[in-house]
């Protein structure tokens, strides 16, 4: 069965964590989320994400709006459009705890549509959203991020609560960017300001013990990155 849990991180907020399908040679998809502490086992989505969306993304990093470099992501200038060019290779450190990974594929939209399963982030205005392929410790660890732009920080927070409780296909994603078969295999995903982000992460046995310190610490990252994106810093 799946299992779903609440997790708060650094100040970010980044709410809702939930296990993928059951380890197996099954498709993945994020399961239908409730409140309790033992929800159904979820049906898989309707349909896959296609490999050519409705707004042409690219894999060979375009040219990104100005921004300065700010540790493992290009900072982008306040209020400009979201671009996978933002975020490159993550090299984590804190404390004790470090993490790498090698950004091995990013898609721009021009729209929300591609990752749109259900209408849920067009009716909340969506406006942009861009897909990043992850692969860590050799490949045994695989991450693929979903982060969409909306007009309001209100508009993205009811998007987050919305898609909390809707079934598997609410998002889709680049499944053939994750393991097919898994030991370890979750999503968390949350509201940061007026971005949304979704986090999907598979790892092997060999991977598994480090797969939830990753995924926790890879979210509030990036969620942490949307808490400072769009500040005027004045002298």
């Amino acid at each position: 069965m799946a299992g779903v849990a609440v997790l708060l991180l650094g100040g970010a907020g980044i709410g809702a964590y939930f296990y993928l399908s059951s380890p197996g040679p099954a498709p993945i998809s994020m399961p239908t989320i409730t409140q309790s502490s033992d929800p159904p086992a979820s049906d898989p989505p309707s349909s896959a994400p296609a490999e050519t969306p409705t707004a042409t993304p690219s894999e060979t990093p375009t040219d990104p709006e100005p921004s300065e470099t700010t540790g493992t992501s290009k900072r982008a200038q306040p209020n400009s459009p979201l671009t996978h060019n933002e975020f490159s290779d993550w090299n984590f450190a804190l404390g004790g705890v470090k993490h790498k990974a090698d950004k091995v594929a990013g898609w721009t939209y021009n729209s929300c549509d591609p990752v749109d399963g259900q209408g849920v982030l067009a009716k909340n205005k969506c406006q942009r959203a861009v897909e990043l392929a992850y692969s860590a410790y050799g490949g045994h660890l695989k991450a693929v991020q979903l982060m969409m732009s909306f007009p309001t920080e209100k508009a993205a927070k009811t998007a987050a609560d919305r898609l909390a409780k809707l079934s598997s296909d609410a998002v889709t994603w680049r499944k053939n960017r994750a393991h097919s078969t898994y030991a370890y295999g979750k999503v968390r995903s949350g509201a940061s300001k007026k971005y949304l982000v979704v986090t999907i992460v598979t790892a092997d046995k060999s991977a598994r013990s480090k797969a939830t310190s990753f995924h926790a610490y890879l979210q509030s990252d990036h969620a942490g990155y949307f808490l400072l994106r769009d500040l005027t810093i004045t002298s």
